[in-house]
């Protein structure tokens, strides 16, 4: 089956010719049809080095953004404009060997619609993957309930037709793994080779990580506004039970000051019914916020009609 390689790049114009080069002696052995595009998403010279790769290169698109808008909006770019049957996303640091994309492609069989890429060694720093565990494991897995969030990562493949589940995919906090679980729970991995970063640094940071989980927790779950609701419950079975405690210390006479016991028992209460009142009005306007989300209905995997005659 052809395949679509999309690249986002950024601040990369000295690797991109080496990148091309290495996926044009890797990409026909997976399939004879095959396309790169290169999504720019910086405002220096990476756009012409892009452009001139496609001038040179037939199979090859280049795509500029009006801005920076981030690397997944950059993906989705190119996810939409690609025309063949699987599509591969990679980096264009070189950290994603093109020489392992048939192994990549060979792991996506009949029975899988995405594969992830797992890399053989930790290539980051102690502190960078922990963090990205955290925003797997935790942030994906737990929280959002995403199936194998621990394989999650920025080389995958996936069929093409997944696409569908993106057409309503609006706004600046966009996920492609959050969009893909949407469509799928075929999901699948494979052990690869990574290689270190050849120029520059990563723009991923810490910070940058710590922001993109919060995004992804308040851009795709409603959560946050359950765990209210939860608390007020919380506070109000505790504020029963201090209000019992407060009536009987009151009739055994060990309260001394002069209504303590029912500004105290109304303070717990009220508080509680506040707090349930906020997550029941926020889960209302959780709907009507994953509504506004872009997840799709259905995404058809295959549709056969039965010519006349």
């Amino acid at each position: 089956m052809s395949v679509s390689v999309v690249v986002p790049c950024y601040r990369s114009a000295g690797i991109l010719p080496r990148l091309v080069e290495r996926l044009n002696a890797v990409l026909p052995e997976i399939d004879p049809v095959h396309e790169i595009i290169l999504v720019v998403d910086s405002t220096d010279s990476t756009w012409d080095a892009a452009r001139a790769l496609a001038i040179d290169n037939p199979h090859v698109q280049a795509i500029r953004m009006a801005r920076n808008y981030g690397q997944h909006n950059a993906l989705i770019a190119g996810i939409r404009a690609a025309s063949c049957e699987r599509i591969i996303t990679m980096d264009d640091d070189l950290q994603h060997p093109p020489e392992e994309l048939p192994k990549l492609a060979a792991a996506l069989t009949d029975d899988l619609d995405v594969v992830y890429a797992v890399s053989e060694t930790e290539e980051h720093s102690p502190l960078r993957n922990f963090t990205s565990w955290g925003a797997k494991s935790l942030v994906m897995g737990r929280t959002m309930g995403i199936p194998n969030a621990d394989v999650l990562g920025a080389l995958r493949i996936f069929r093409t037709f997944l696409r569908a589940g993106f057409d309503q995919v609006s706004g600046p906090h966009v996920s492609v793994d959050i969009v893909l679980s949407w469509t799928t729970t075929r999901v699948g991995s494979v052990v690869v080779r990574m290689d270190q970063r050849c120029e520059g640094r990563s723009g991923f940071t810490f910070k940058s990580l710590m922001k993109h989980a919060i995004n992804m927790i308040l851009g795709y779950s409603t959560k946050p506004l359950r765990l209210v609701t939860y608390l007020g419950f919380l506070i109000g079975v505790c504020g029963v039970l201090l209000t019992l405690r407060l009536v009987w210390l009151y009739f055994t006479g060990d309260t001394k000051v002069a209504g303590f016991t029912t500004l105290a028992s109304l303070v717990t209460i009220f508080s509680s019914a506040q707090m349930i009142g906020i997550g029941v009005l926020g889960e209302y306007l959780g709907r009507v916020h994953a509504h506004g989300m872009g997840r799709p209905t259905y995404v058809v995997r295959e549709h056969f009609l039965k010519s006349e005659g």
